[in-house]
């Protein structure tokens, strides 16, 4: 069992930056592979980045390659997501995921099985 835990979510503009972290609470969390994924209002949720357990491999959605950044510190059990350039179109819950049963990321939010309980984030424009 893996508890995840969101923060740094927030109001910010245009062109902005924002740093989410995501908090795990499992002793195992160094072999799993992680995923951000986001809500937008009236939307399915999608996929943003992902990476794997030694954080040598990471995945983005080509809406935000460029922009993103995803990093694992696995002696902090935390991953991060760096967003800059920050779009309106970005505004979001943006949920952190654990895939316990595979150390390669996947885009495929079916494959995660523990889920944070989201942050929003919020661009104005």
């Amino acid at each position: 069992q893996a508890q995840l835990v969101e923060s740094g979510g927030g109001l910010v503009q245009a062109g902005g930056s924002l740093r989410l972290s995501c908090a795990a609470s499992s002793r195992t969390f160094s072999s799993y592979a992680m995923g951000w994924f986001r809500q937008a209002p009236g939307k399915e949720r999608e996929f943003v980045a992902a990476i794997s357990w030694t954080g040598g491999t990471t995945y983005y959605a080509d809406s935000v390659k460029g922009r993103f950044t995803i990093s694992r510190d696995n002696a902090k059990s935390t991953v991060y997501l760096q967003m800059n350039s920050l779009k309106p179109e970005d505004t979001a819950v943006y949920y952190c995921a654990a895939d316990a049963e595979g150390t390669i990321p996947t885009m495929s939010l079916y494959e995660y099985e523990y889920w944070g309980q989201g942050t929003q984030v919020t661009v104005s424009s």
